[in-house]
């Protein structure tokens, strides 16, 4: 339990702006802790977002165009940009056309080209859309979508990690490749039953948050195919894009349920 316990704090100091003054161990056995907590860390994120949400929109004059606003920005800086910069580098990546190699070198650049730049205003201007009309008529399984997407981003981000080679043998999807394999992904089922059947004892809107998964499930093939077939397997930078494009994706998927199912 202890190792599990650093493994998460560990995830806290690389995936999140949440000072850690702690000098945690980076072995094998620690990172493979690590790993097995990724979607906790994602849930953890997204009670955050909702309670902060629950706050801005209940409790405070502000508007409701204010309180998505304030939402959004939590999703940016709770995470430190870190997945924001893999999803700008792996779009200058991508967008060069180049073959593997070339597109690794790219990403391994430190200067950010203009694709970058666009695909991170396009990210983020879509996500601000998707949150704001998402979030207009408040029901009690928004606050679960809300809470699910980064849930959902993160158990996509665990197993990519595990389940697609590494395109390079350095950077830090490489440190926790080797520290762990794809079995002690068992616990990922076990997280996924357990927020589905909480979600069944609080609200009635289960099979809304079934397609959620569903919808993340196609996210995972998609990135798996495209991360061997675009950069030749995964690097941190893929699977931080992965992360983004994922919850793109997701809250999307909210924006567009809110239109046709919940309207």
């Amino acid at each position: 339990m202890r190792r599990f316990i650093k493994g998460f704090l560990i995830n806290l100091q690389f995936f999140t702006a949440i000072p850690i003054s702690l000098e945690l161990p980076m072995d094998k056995q620690h990172l493979r802790k690590a790993v097995q907590a990724f979607p906790l860390l994602g849930l953890l994120q997204g009670v955050i977002y909702l309670s902060l949400f629950y706050v801005f929109q209940e409790l405070t004059p502000f508007s409701h165009l204010a309180s998505a606003f304030l939402l959004w920005l939590a999703t940016i800086f709770l995470t430190g940009g870190i997945h924001l910069d893999g999803w700008m580098d792996a779009s200058d990546a991508y967008f060069a056309y180049q073959d593997q190699e070339k597109r690794l070198e790219i990403m391994k650049d430190p200067r950010t080209g203009a694709f970058g730049v666009l695909s991170i205003i396009v990210l983020l201007s879509c996500r601000f859309l998707f949150i704001y009309e998402s979030t207009l008529n408040v029901e009690y399984v928004t606050y679960i979508f809300i809470a699910g997407i980064p849930f959902l981003s993160k158990s996509v981000m665990g197993v990519l990690l595990l389940t697609v080679k590494s395109a390079k043998n350095e950077g830090l999807g490489s440190l926790f490749q080797s520290a762990a394999k794809p079995q002690v992904l068992w616990i990922y089922p076990v997280y996924l039953l357990g927020f589905l059947f909480l979600v069944i004892l609080l609200n009635k809107e289960f099979l809304l948050v079934g397609l959620l998964i569903l919808v993340a499930t196609c996210c995972l093939y998609f990135c798996r195919r495209k991360a061997v077939k675009w950069f030749g397997g995964i690097t941190g930078d893929v699977l931080g894009a992965s992360v983004e494009g994922t919850e793109l994706i997701l809250w999307m998927t909210v924006w567009l349920l809110h239109y046709f199912v919940m309207g």
